[in-house]
């Protein structure tokens, strides 16, 4: 008997060289891929590696989260010339606060590349032109200086310190631009 064949999500945003679409129960093993590897997992939560348990409860998170929060979520995100995973980003609620934040977990073969600014910087254009969000925030921990330049190149400000997901964490923004002053 055949294998049915992988339904995919057509992509909602592509840049240049990145494609980002809605995950799928189907993306299970290349988010458990990422959250397995501790060079991948230093920076991100406590810094450990995931069982598949803890993997299996984040993707079924990662899968509601757009029907909680319309417009926001977590997008799987390949290579538009290879069509090789290569990570996630995101737009979403920092934590238990009302700011919204970008976020990204990309495997080791795609760091240096400037895919994370890339996306990053798509993202950050998607909030304030399409959803009209007043600010957006990237959070980082204190020697995460690789993330921080990322943030820095896509547009956000070094703000110093903030308290998000129950720690001291490097905070950078940006207001909306295209907003008065007013906000």
């Amino acid at each position: 008997m055949k294998a049915k064949p992988r339904q995919v999500p057509a992509p909602w945003l592509e840049t240049l060289r990145l494609s980002m679409r809605a995950f799928t129960a189907d993306d299970s093993e290349d988010l458990f891929r990422l959250n397995r590897d501790p060079r991948v997992m230093r920076f991100v939560g406590d810094g450990k590696v995931v069982s598949r348990e803890r993997n299996g409860q984040i993707l079924r998170r990662v899968l509601g989260y757009p029907h909680d929060y319309p417009d926001l979520g977590f997008w799987y995100t390949t290579r538009r010339d290879t069509g090789g995973f290569i990570g996630w980003f995101a737009l979403k609620y920092c934590g238990k606060s009302p700011d919204i934040e970008i976020g990204y977990v990309l495997a080791p073969e795609a760091w240096g590349q400037g895919y994370a600014t890339e996306g990053a910087t798509a993202l950050l254009q998607f909030g304030f032109e399409d959803l009209d969000l007043a600010r957006i925030i990237g959070v980082t921990y204190a020697k995460n200086f690789a993330s921080q330049r990322v943030l820095q190149k896509a547009g956000l400000a070094d703000c110093g310190w903030g308290h998000y997901y129950e720690r001291r964490l490097r905070l950078f923004a940006a207001d909306n631009p295209y907003r008065g002053p007013s906000g």
